[in-house]
């Protein structure tokens, strides 16, 4: 049997934060005590202890295999850079968000999907990496090949999510056309005649194929019995046919309305930690800290920032009324485990994982000072 004592820290629990210290026992949480213990523990020096972050929607992976436009990295050096990133933000289970389809015929993430889930395989049989990796399949509906994409891929064990996505412009993420037009002809340098094509283009792909392939991806996962995310939704009819496919996760919705159907219909609601930490969407669309406010926020998601978490969620607590450091804390451990159910991690409880994180409070805000999976310190 290993035995590790955790002392003189300030425990997040699901409803409280208590003074105590936590004994860890052969990979799991074997008691929760307050007041200090003396001898052999750990301590903790009066920091924060918080579950294990479980995140479900990163694109860092894809941003570790291109570091530069046309540049792409080895596939083992990437994934274990993505991995060390990611444990050091204090996420010890992470959904790597792969896209299935882009806007462009051909790109990086056609052309080394199968080496990107390789790579998250083998690293994790070889027992490389420090924390725990499933994969989250962005399912682009507009995308001619998307079933050829994604089908080989369900039987996977690692595949635990998919979210259907429509990228179309003038609709859900880029209502507004000149965000559209300044996000992509900035990316691709295209001129404005370009440009217009490229519009035409993407349009017409969804006429073509969008309602089949979003057909097609929904009888799938639902055979594999995989959990699906509604991205982007903004309209009380996208909130309609998520809930009609049994969708369950609402990611990022992106207007008021939607996210008070979502919330209506049961549907958990996942926003972006950048997003409530800048004080509003990158994109023009709802503000988190509007939409937690109002009571609308389940989950938060590092989303491109994977350094996000921690602090969005202590700015939650401090910015809300109503939400204390428990219930912030929750948008990023608890509630995205049962999610996608995993209900064996996300609270420090006895005979939960012991996926557990040292946060230390500094004038420059929260910060990770050491990490644990399983019981075993990974940083």
């Amino acid at each position: 049997m290993t035995e590790t004592v955790l002392s003189n820290a300030r425990l997040v629990l699901r409803d409280s934060v208590v003074a105590g210290h936590v004994h860890l026992r052969d990979g799991l949480i074997g008691s929760v005590d307050s007041g200090a213990v003396a001898g052999a523990a750990v301590d903790m020096q009066g920091d924060y202890l918080l579950p294990g972050l479980v995140e479900l929607h990163t694109d860092n992976l894809e941003r570790h295999v291109t570091p530069r436009p046309n540049a792409v990295w080895p596939m083992l050096p990437a994934v274990i850079a993505h991995d060390a990133q990611i444990a050091a933000a204090g996420i010890t289970t992470v959904f790597d968000a792969i896209a299935l389809g882009d806007v462009l015929p051909i790109s990086f993430r056609t052309e080394n999907l199968t080496a990107m889930v390789d790579g998250v395989d083998d690293a994790m049989q070889a027992r490389l990496l420090r924390i725990e990796h499933y994969l989250h399949l962005r399912c682009e509906v507009c995308f001619p090949a998307l079933p050829d994409l994604l089908d080989p891929l369900l039987g996977r064990a690692i595949v635990r999510l998919a979210s259907i996505m429509d990228h179309t412009p003038g609709q859900r993420q880029f209502v507004s056309m000149q965000k559209y037009a300044d996000y992509y002809q900035a990316k691709y340098g295209m001129t404005d005649a370009e440009f217009a094509d490229f519009v035409a283009a993407r349009r017409g792909e969804q006429t073509q194929y969008a309602e089949k392939h979003r057909r097609h991806v929904v009888d799938i996962c639902h055979a594999h019995a995989i959990p699906m995310a509604s991205h982007d939704d903004a309209t009380a009819a996208h909130v309609a046919a998520a809930v009609r496919d049994g969708l369950t996760i609402a990611e990022f919705p992106t207007t008021a309305a939607a996210a008070l159907a979502c919330n209506a219909h049961g549907m958990a609601v996942m926003m972006g930690a950048p997003n409530l930490l800048r004080g509003g969407s990158h994109s023009g669309n709802v503000s988190a800290r509007d939409l937690a406010a109002d009571g609308l926020v389940d989950i938060l998601s590092s989303d491109y920032v994977p350094s996000s978490l921690i602090p969005a969620a202590f700015r939650l607590a401090d910015l809300v009324d109503g939400v204390d450091l428990p219930a912030a804390v929750r948008c990023i451990s608890a509630n995205p485990a049962a999610s996608v159910g995993l209900n064996d991690r996300g609270e420090i409880a006895p005979g939960l994982l012991a996926d557990l994180v040292q946060v230390r409070e500094t004038e420059a805000g929260p910060a990770v000072v050491a990490v644990w999976k399983r019981g075993e310190r990974v940083l």
